[in-house]
């Protein structure tokens, strides 16, 4: 049986739509209205954000408030760390997607002879950098950063000195990079991406499984060729943006993009995964209350969320 440790990291600043902060907090209110003591139940630690950053100028045009990333990044790393070195599972509840690559950190500090295999379930690829992206978001970053990837091939900015040193600390945070290699991640329901990300998904030769091959093929069937596909890896993080749902469903996420996984279909997934004892870390991300009636969103996180710890804890 593992022991859960639950790590909240309320932030939004590598969001470019405001209110991913209040994701946390909106998915303990689904738990009460659940009825559910679920957040009683397991130990937890609350990253301090650095959203006071979103009231101040932009520092970095290509990669806005990258500074607060980075210690941010320092935090989170340290965290995730100290629960896998003290045999605790993290579960990791974060306001925007930027985060992820802090928990990848944490977990090669943890284990840093691992071969750690990414499920990355998401409507986007995250595989921008200073250099490519349209937004300056950070959080279309976090992949690029795991996999130490500055893309010049594609590059339209030319950052500044400081943007470039900032940028080489995030991707070397841990003192490992790059983090993951490309054959070690695996895209699920990926739908909406830049030509600039398609050329790095090319050239790497990622793997990629589309919504209509989930819904073919059924998540048991998905499940088995993807942990096939991740054999060699010793250690597996499973990263879910709720964006990776169809807009249909919920418009409680800063990014919604169509033609994605239903409610039913992310839950299976993620929970047939979760049986797999290489699975050493979860993360749920970019729940924004501000965007969504009656709590929705948040309400479908909490389901996924409670079903994937329950198999967790008997495994």
């Amino acid at each position: 049986m593992k022991n859960i440790k639950l790590i909240e990291v309320p932030s939004e600043i590598g969001a470019g739509t405001r209110g991913a902060s209040l994701g946390v907090e909106a998915i303990k209110v689904a738990a009460l209205d659940f009825m559910s003591n679920f957040f009683i139940h397991f130990p937890s630690e609350k990253i301090p954000a650095e959203n006071h950053l979103l009231y101040e100028p932009i520092e970095s045009p290509y990669a806005k408030r990258i500074k607060g990333l980075l210690a941010l990044y320092e935090r989170v790393g340290k965290s995730v760390a100290d629960s896998i070195k003290n045999n605790f599972f993290p579960v990791i509840l974060s306001g925007d997607h930027s985060v992820a690559g802090a928990t990848i950190s944490g977990i090669k500090m943890a284990k840093p002879k691992s071969k750690l295999g990414v499920i990355w379930i998401d409507a986007h690829a995250d595989l921008h950098t200073p250099y490519t992206t349209p937004s300056g978001n950070l959080h279309g970053m976090p992949m690029a950063i795991a996999l130490g990837q500055d893309n010049p091939d594609c590059a339209i900015h030319q950052p500044d000195q400081r943007t470039i040193d900032y940028w080489n600390k995030l991707k070397n945070v841990g003192k490992i990079c790059p983090k993951v290699l490309p054959e070690h991640v695996v895209y699920i329901s990926l739908r909406d991406f830049e030509k600039e990300e398609k050329y790095l998904l090319d050239q790497l030769g990622i793997k990629k499984i589309s919504t209509k091959e989930i819904r073919n093929k059924g998540a048991e069937n998905i499940v088995r060729s993807v942990l096939r596909y991740l054999a060699e890896c010793t250690d597996i993080y499973i990263s879910f943006d709720v964006d990776c749902l169809d807009a249909g469903i919920s418009k409680g996420t800063g990014t919604p993009v169509g033609n994605g996984l239903r409610e039913r279909e992310a839950e299976d997934l993620v929970s047939k995964f979760m049986q797999n004892r290489k699975i050493c870390c979860f993360e749920i991300t970019e729940v924004n209350p501000t965007l969504d009636k009656e709590n929705l969103m948040a309400e479908i996180a909490f389901n996924i969320l409670q079903r994937s710890v329950n198999i967790v804890m008997m495994n």
